[in-house]
């Protein structure tokens, strides 16, 4: 069996190209070829087309992979339509190589604590490290890997702990900007890891409060805090909404995504995709990192807005709540004005439609 593809290839030549630019290419591999092996075949059609022979990691529609995957796997997931580019656009020298300078940068901020086994494992992580879905919204963020090498040499009894969480914590962007997803074809899941680590951070906040927060607490008389029973949520309904476009936000929820559409169906509407249908969007670092959660939250409005959305159901309640308390200031985060994008929580869309189907 053999595969058939159209493939749209990267170019980009930092030397001779003021910007990148795209090329299509029909190939066809073998059931048993690796994506390595669709790399050769379009640099065989056409000489410019540049990829690594070592550390070769790639962005598949959108998704990091690494060499070896055979091709049998990318069609299955994503088709024979495969856009093919640099995993970091915009550290490409040529083609599908880059600059990766910063791999080994990130990874000084552990080199003092560091053994030659974590080094060894930390190369191992290289794809992880390019696959950071946060550095997308902040080129400084240190990556994924180096957080997960940090988890890894403190749960082993790495000595100089306070020093890891300082290191990690202390540069522009790091830990506390991390809302933990990935962009691997084959993904791993590290979120308990990175839990862990703030974890431990806020216990140490905890167990060792900063001098000028030792003397508040001496000197200034704390206010009694008001217990204030919270109101209880009043459900709400959008007017006319059988005569708009819908888009539905599920987040890393899909238990619900059948009722959905099945209720976008019932209204007889145009359902609109959009591509952070399922990302994450800012609200586990809101407390910690504000402007880039806002940032996220607005890269979701925005991907469904521009795609033509009027109403985005949203599944998870707090991620709805943070959509409408800070609607505004995510317009000014991201410079743009989203007029006419209603919100409406998932749980309220479905009462409305049984309503009106009643």
């Amino acid at each position: 069996m053999s595969h058939n593809l159209n493939v749209k290839a990267f170019f980009f030549n930092a030397k001779t190209d003021y910007l990148p630019y795209y090329k299509h290419f029909n190939i066809t591999v073998e059931d048993d070829a690796n994506i390595k092996e669709v790399l050769a075949q379009v640099q065989e059609k056409n000489f410019d087309f540049f990829y690594p022979k070592q550390k070769l990691i790639m962005k598949v529609n959108g998704l990091v992979v690494e060499a070896k995957e055979p091709v049998s796997n990318l069609v299955e997931k994503l088709g024979t339509e495969l856009t093919i580019e640099p995993v970091k656009a915009y550290r490409s020298n040529n083609g599908l190589n880059i600059n990766d300078d910063d791999f080994m940068q990130n990874y000084a901020l552990l080199e003092p604590y560091a053994t030659e086994s974590d080094l060894k494992y930390y190369k191992t992580l290289y794809a992880l490290h390019y696959a950071s879905e946060t550095e997308n919204f902040d080129h400084a963020y240190i990556g994924d890997a180096v957080l997960v090498l940090a988890h890894k040499m403190i749960s082993e009894g790495n000595e100089h702990k306070d020093a890891i969480l300082n290191a990690i914590t202390s540069v522009n962007s790091g830990l506390l900007d991390c809302e933990y997803e990935n962009n691997l074809f084959n993904a791993k899941s590290h979120d308990a890891a990175i839990t862990a680590l703030k974890d431990m951070l806020n216990s140490d906040k905890d167990e060792h409060p900063s001098l000028l927060e030792m003397i508040k607490n001496r000197f200034c008389k704390k206010k009694e805090e008001k217990v204030v029973d919270k109101k209880e949520r009043v459900a709400k309904e959008i007017e006319d909404l059988s005569d708009k476009s819908i888009a539905y936000y599920a987040g890393t929820a899909q238990d619900n995504e059948e009722n959905i559409a099945q209720a976008i169906t019932a209204l007889d509407v145009r359902e609109v995709t959009f591509s952070r249908k399922n990302k994450l969007s800012g609200l586990s670092i809101l407390k910690d990192s504000k402007t880039l959660a806002l940032h996220k939250a607005g890269a979701t409005l925005l991907d469904a807005y521009d795609a033509g959305a009027e109403v985005l159901v949203v599944e998870n309640e707090a991620c709805y709540e943070m959509f409408e308390k800070y609607f505004k200031e995510i317009e000014n985060v991201i410079g743009r004005k989203m007029r006419g994008l209603e919100l409406l929580l998932a749980s309220d869309f479905l009462a409305q439609v049984n309503t009106v189907k009643a």
